[in-house]
């Protein structure tokens, strides 16, 4: 079976891509596997600026996950193109670079820059982040506030395709994702974190100092299925699932329910090969189960009414 798949014109050899913030900028994991065996590689969240990230500690484990707070620490767009993106397979696995602002403005020279990149195959716009112009409501919880952002980094994407990455954290996410489709968005990825916290009854202090932070890996998984399966349906877009995924039988179970390719993400904290082991477990599940195609697969799932 030919693995490819292509979103928005972007033509991945299998649906295997990296989770920004799980994989850093790629390189580190070289000594685990093969970077141009993924279908893709999101590198970390990137800011105009650097950023030093939230004050420690900003990780806490939890009982089928972790959370997190580590505050979208980078280096900055800049340092990244000139040391890090040069070093990577670009010309045979697709890099997308994933963006992080707080005004659409910021949004929008950011995207200007990186879509000028030859190394950079697609832009990824975190929006799940605050917008301090408005008081700091997430751009990601306001439909208005998502199509604005959108339609900024559209107009300064050049060919490059666009990907809105949407939170969980809303009351209804399909009309977050109709409003990013309606302002011009090529795919969408879903989803990122839910909001969670953790306390230590011992210290009675919080385990993050941020207190707050996202939660992912199994746990979140069902959250993000369902979300996958409503926006696949209210929107006519490709979508990159992620959420919980540590196996091939993970992976099929988002594309069954519409997703065009996944993102692996905490579990790459678990086993540091783990995306690699993944693609190239993914082929022989396909074989197992008669899957002799993404179209004859993608989106079948048969419900009981």
């Amino acid at each position: 079976m030919d693995l490819s798949v292509t979103i928005a014109g972007l033509r991945l050899k299998n649906p295997i891509l990296t989770a920004s913030g799980t994989f850093g900028y790629g390189l580190e994991f070289t000594p685990y596997g093969d970077l141009k065996a993924l279908g893709g590689i999101v590198v970390k969240g990137l800011s105009w600026e650097p950023r030093e990230g939230n004050p420690m500690p900003r990780i806490a484990e939890t009982p089928c996950g972790m959370l997190n707070a580590i505050g979208l620490q980078n280096i900055g767009a800049r340092e990244f193109v000139e040391k890090k993106l040069p070093h990577l397979p670009w010309a045979e696995v697709p890099v997308i670079a994933n963006l992080y602002a707080c005004d659409a403005e910021e949004f929008a020279r950011l995207a200007e820059y990186l879509a000028a990149q030859e190394g950079v195959a697609a832009l990824e716009v975190n929006i799940s982040c605050p917008n301090v112009r408005a008081g700091g409501v997430l751009f990601g919880q306001d439909p208005v506030q998502a199509a604005q952002v959108t339609r900024a980094v559209k107009a300064r994407s050049g060919t490059k395709p666009v990907i809105v990455k949407l939170s969980p954290n809303v009351t209804d996410i399909t009309a977050i994702a109709k409003a990013a489709a309606d302002a011009g968005a090529d795919a969408l990825a879903l989803i990122n974190t839910l909001t969670g916290m953790a306390v230590d009854i011992r210290t009675r202090r919080p385990r993050l100092a941020n207190v707050v932070g996202g939660l992912s890996g199994p746990a979140v998984k069902p959250v993000a299925l369902r979300c996958v399966h409503q926006v696949c349906r209210a929107v006519d877009l490709p979508v990159l699932g992620m959420g919980g995924i540590s196996s091939a039988e993970d992976v099929l179970e988002f594309i069954l329910v519409g997703a065009s390719a996944v993102q692996v993400g905490t579990a790459n904290f678990l086993r540091p090969d783990m995306s690699f082991r993944i693609a190239a477990q993914l082929p022989t599940l396909l074989h197992e189960l008669n899957v002799s195609s993404w179209e004859e697969f993608r989106g079948a799932l048969q419900t009981w009414i």
